[in-house]
């Protein structure tokens, strides 16, 4: 049948069981936004009043579901105001397909009214980017899109195409998706070797990322781990992989993980890093990082390989397809002794805080006990963000939605409403700090206009924590723009835009405003004061050995 671009558009997001998008329409999109018009009954749009909060929108939907997150923009601005968003996918490998639009292709180049080279300026962040100047091109492009954006490691894709393109029109053929193929180029020599390093260890730790929830190899994970009697520690990304509740897990790695995966790792005579890239944040100083530790890697992405840290042995493929392969090659194992080395510096290094006062731990605590660690926690980034890695207890994975890699203040409350939109029937709670509250406060408007019920609980110490804590600990305690006195009402803010909004003080007050909150219909805001001074431990220093990981007591 003969359709338009723009029809051809809606029919590929279609034919890829695309049913949610984020956006903002503007003039070289209209045509798209006018053929969307009519099939609102199959594709819902979401009206962000940001286009970066349509793209966080994007990608905490595509974390919380596993789908593939789709944002629409118009040329220049429109879709510039994407890039944040883009980049934050990237970094963190998040499947998302962004559609723009540019100018007719007669302007391109020629500096007209809002154009942009797209691809040109998200090269760097995307696994590719497009700029479709024929239609007969256009809907193959998009299928490919899609395609990319979704194998191997996944990450964003973006397709820009001019106005021209969408009015035009030619013959349209629907094709079913193409099955995702997992690419896998490790060899059964791969396997034996590392088997032959696992039953030859003493002191085995797993060291779980990411990937492993890309990949979905949850069981998987938790069944090695049980076979080869080891503890395991995961990163910011790898949350939920193994249950927080478990006793083999031991918590976070890295600058703020905790002492016990920290030191345990560091004394391990194999670590098993699974969907894991040694980022700088885990590591330390990677000369000192398992020094004594010979080292698997199992990572879709032959390019980590040997990255930041030298393996011994690598596999490249999918976790799931490599453990199913694995696990049955081993033997149950018995590694009491460490395990029980391992239980001791637990028992001596306990995660700790102020139980008096309110407190962002306290909070945590909290949420997890009155949802009984079935919510779906997203966060922005900074100290919030971390003590909600700490203290709620995740025991599944695709729970804990951040921005890890690039670090995006302004992510979470976007991010919230599109797992929202993604999973209507989990409670998602956004935790946030005043500092990137700022940032995207404006989509409280988005939530309220479309009754997406989404928790936001701000960590209000009216100063940006983490900065503030790092210029506590190395810059001498020069405060320099890190102090928020701007005397802003958020909770007056909230109702403004259409919100409920409580204040909490005490810890009492918080848990009371909590509850009501559950019981609310719409988006609530929970403006939670805390000490300024509060401050994130553990804590080894950027470049570091983790060795030197301080906790409160050493202060």
């Amino acid at each position: 049948m003969v359709l338009t671009g723009s029809q051809i558009v809606i029919e590929v997001l279609k034919e890829q069981g695309v049913d949610t998008v984020f956006g903002y329409p503007g003039g070289t999109i209209l045509n798209i936004y006018d053929e969307l018009y009519r099939h609102g009954d199959e594709i819902k749009h979401v009206l962000t009043s940001h286009e970066q909060g349509a793209s966080h929108a994007a990608d905490g939907y595509a974390r919380a579901t596993g789908k593939t997150g789709v944002c629409f923009a118009t040329s220049g601005p429109g879709s510039t105001n994407l890039v944040t968003g883009i980049a934050t996918a990237y970094m963190d490998s998040v499947p998302l397909v962004a559609i723009t639009c540019n100018v007719n292709l007669p302007s391109l180049g020629k500096d007209s009214f809002q154009e942009v080279d797209m691809a040109g300026v998200t090269m760097p962040v995307t696994k590719h980017g497009y700029i479709v100047k024929d239609i007969h091109i256009l809907a193959d492009t998009l299928r490919k899109a899609f395609r990319i954006a979704a194998s191997g490691r996944p990450g964003p894709v973006v397709v820009d195409i001019t106005k021209d393109v969408t009015a035009a029109k030619c013959e349209y053929t629907k094709k079913a998706p193409e099955s995702m193929e997992r690419i896998n180029k490790y060899t059964p020599d791969d396997l034996k070797e590392a088997v032959k390093l696992i039953k030859s260890c003493k002191r085995p730790y797993v060291y779980v990322g990411g990937g492993a929830v890309l990949s979905g190899a949850y069981e998987e994970v938790r069944k090695f781990a049980e076979l080869i009697d080891a503890p395991v520690c995961d990163t910011l990304m790898g949350k939920g992989v193994f249950d927080g509740r478990s006793d083999r897990y031991t918590g976070m790695i890295g600058m703020h993980g905790t002492k016990t995966s920290n030191f345990g790792v560091t004394e391990c005579d194999l670590l098993i890093a699974m969907g894991a890239r040694f980022s700088d944040r885990v590591i330390g100083n990677p000369k000192s990082f398992a020094k004594g530790a010979k080292k698997i890697h199992i990572d879709i992405d032959a390019a980590e390989i040997n990255k930041n840290i030298r393996v011994d042995r690598p596999i490249v493929g999918d976790l799931k397809t490599v453990l199913n392969e694995l696990n049955p090659m081993l033997e149950q194992m018995d590694h009491s002794e460490w395990m029980e080395h391992i239980k001791e510096y637990k028992e001596k290094y306990p995660l700790s805080y102020d139980h008096k006062n309110l407190s962002c731990p306290f909070i945590m605590e909290e949420i997890d006990k009155k949802t009984g660690g079935n919510a779906l926690i997203v966060t922005d980034v900074g100290q919030h963000q971390m003590w909600a890695a700490q203290y709620y207890r995740y025991t599944e994975p695709r729970t804990f939605l951040s921005s890890g890699g690039l670090g995006t203040m302004g992510y979470g409350l976007g991010a919230a409403i599109g797992a929202k939109c993604g999973c209507p029937d989990r409670t998602v709670i956004n935790i946030t700090g005043d500092g990137c509250f700022r940032m995207n406060m404006n989509e409280l408007a988005t939530a309220a206009g479309y009754g997406i019920k989404v928790i936001d609980v701000l960590i209000d110490n009216h100063v940006l924590g983490m900065v503030r804590q790092w210029q506590t600990l190395f810059y001498g305690k020069r405060y320099s723009q890190t102090v928020l006195s701007s005397g802003v009402d958020y909770t007056k803010v909230a109702e403004g835009l259409g919100c409920t909004a409580f204040k909490a003080g005490t810890q009492e007050e918080f848990s009371k405003a909590f509850d009501e909150a559950l019981k609310c219909d719409g988006p609530v805001l929970i403006d939670c004061t805390i000490f300024e001074d509060d401050m994130v431990f553990p804590m080894a220093a950027a470049g570091r050995p983790l060795t030197e990981t301080i906790d409160q007591t050493d202060m």
